[in-house]
Order: C-alpha cells, then sequence, then structure tokens
C-alpha cells in the first residue's frame, strides 16, 4: 500500500498563495499517478488535479484551473500542488492520492490516499 503524506498546508489570505506536497513511498509511487481532491466542510470530496507518472498529462477542475499547477518530481517520490491566487472558497482539506492507473477525477478508482493537509483562505 501507497503511503503517502501531504504537507504545506496552512492560513493564508485571499490572493496569496500556498504549495502543497506529496511525499509518496518509493516502493509503489513509481509508475503511479497522482491526483489531488479536497473536501470542504459540509461538502463532498471534489477532484482538483492530477498528473500521470511521466507528467505528460495533467487535468484539473474548472475551479482551479489557470491558478493551480500540479506537478511531480519522481527522483524525490513528491508530488506538488502549486496554489495561487487562492480565494475563500478554496478552504478545505486537501488530500492526495495515488493509483496505478490513470483515473482521471474519479476518486472512488484511487486505491491509496494521504491524511490531508488543511488549507484556509480567509477574505
Amino acid at each position: 500500500q501507497v503511503q503517502l503524506v501531504e504537507s504545506g498546508g496552512g492560513l493564508v489570505q485571499a490572493g496569496g498563495s500556498l504549495r502543497l506536497s506529496c511525499a509518496a513511498s518509493a516502493r509503489t509511487y513509481t509508475g503511479c499517478t497522482i491526483a489531488w481532491f479536497r473536501q470542504a466542510p459540509g461538502k463532498e470530496r471534489e477532484f482538483v488535479a492530477v498528473i500521470s507518472w511521466s507528467g505528460s498529462r495533467t487535468d484539473y477542475a474548472d475551479s482551479v484551473k489557470g491558478r493551480f499547477t500540479i506537478s511531480r518530481d519522481n527522483a524525490k517520490n513528491t508530488a506538488f500542488l502549486q496554489m495561487n491566487s487562492l480565494k475563500p472558497e478554496d478552504t478545505a482539506v486537501y488530500y492526495c492520492a495515488s493509483h496505478p492507473f490513470y483515473s482521471g477525477s474519479d476518486g472512488s478508482k484511487y486505491s491509496s490516499w494521504g491524511h490531508g493537509t488543511q488549507v484556509t483562505v480567509s477574505s
């Protein structure tokens, strides 16, 4: 089972930036797709972004396109989510997830999850 650990969350003012990291165990990071999801209080979990193993394929939720960028450093078994121009509605717990195959935005297909990191954007 992939071990995923998110970090980088915190409190930021609207318009600010944060960079989230997702560190994965080496044994199963290789070859896996990494995705970010988020869940705000009282809301369902929603897809944010996904990146293929090679990094050549990415996809974003419409709500974050142009503001968030997903990337990965396979030499360090780590994926990132750069979040710019943050809005109060971006406030949520952010989770990274992994799967051996490209699974897009369907969270039910991801086999491993981290415990999440809190992002709070104040207005």
